[in-house]
């Protein structure tokens, strides 16, 4: 059960960050003055879909702290370095984020860095 809890923590904490993301850019350009930028940031609280990335990451909290009953965190942690590369993927599918050879490379190195600690 450890690595399904493992894979739900990923899973909710790469949910919340795409959809906060996507509603930002569909909220309009933020303004430029640090009032009115709070302002508009403290109305997001209000959209449902930021409510859902919200809640996600509350999930994934719980789903993580299950997590660390099944592994030592030692062993865990480096897991989550994966929402890392599942973020990167969707953003260049959904936000079609630029995939430079610089990201190709930082995420050969986190899969191999994986690759080595988990063993």
């Amino acid at each position: 059960m450890g690595f399904v809890y493992l894979g739900l923590t990923i899973l909710f904490t790469v949910y919340g960050q795409i959809v906060i993301k996507w509603q930002l850019g569909q909220a309009g350009t933020p303004p430029i003055e640090l009032t009115d930028k709070v302002i508009f940031l403290l109305r997001q609280y209000l959209n449902p879909w930021v409510i859902s990335g919200l809640v996600a990451a509350f999930v994934a909290s719980v789903t993580w702290m299950a997590t660390l009953t099944e592994f030592d965190l030692s062993f865990a942690y480096p897991f989550m370095s994966l929402s890392y590369v599942v973020v990167l993927a969707a953003s260049l599918l959904i936000f079609s984020e630029p995939f430079t050879p610089q990201k190709v490379i930082g995420t050969l190195v986190i899969i191999i860095g994986l690759i080595i600690i988990s063993r």
